[in-house]
């Protein structure tokens, strides 16, 4: 522990996450990015309500695996948070609870639920495949909205911010 100049205590990772928070705020107002807060449920656990992130402006084909804001296709003013599954190309098949990729099934350390429905999809080749990590409370993700043109993702999130005691790099 630190002591301020007040005689109190200041825990060493508090202090961290502040400048770890504060350092990011910084860099996202330089390079471009935005800040967004978490009010759902449907990225749990990765994401908690009440998180702040910070992401960087996106252009061309999002990675598998990145966490990613995009407006929702039915409401564009409401901006929804999901990670990317699928790439352009690929087919989606979800079976017994386990996402499959061209045939191969997605080793997922992210999602907290078995996925449902079964279905099977084709990527086109101008769009991803988007999904909650909680797969039982994500109700706007790629199986009720369709994929997501790449075009329509905008952000890729790298940090949760706050709280501090939740800040990480994504």
């Amino acid at each position: 522990m630190l002591h301020n100049r007040s005689g109190g205590c200041i825990r060493k990772r508090t202090m961290l996450a502040a400048a770890m928070g504060l350092t990011t705020l910084a860099a996202a107002a330089i390079q471009g990015s935005r800040r967004f807060a978490v009010v759902e449920d449907s990225m749990r656990p990765t994401l908690e309500p009440g998180d702040w992130v910070i992401a960087r402006r996106h252009r061309g084909v999002p990675r598998r695996g990145a966490v990613v804001v995009f407006a929702s296709p039915h409401n564009p003013q409401l901006l929804l948070i999901k990670r990317v599954i699928g790439l352009p190309g690929e087919r989606i098949t979800v079976a017994n609870g386990q996402v499959h990729i061209d045939g191969s099934t997605l080793a997922e350390t992210w999602a907290s639920a078995r996925t449902a429905p079964d279905s099977d999809n084709l990527v086109p080749d101008d769009a991803v495949w988007v999904l909650g990590d909680d797969r039982a409370l994500s109700s706007a993700d790629s199986r009720t909205i369709g994929p997501v043109p790449v075009d329509g993702v905008a952000w890729r999130v790298f940090a949760i911010y706050w709280p501090a005691g939740r800040a990480a790099a994504l």
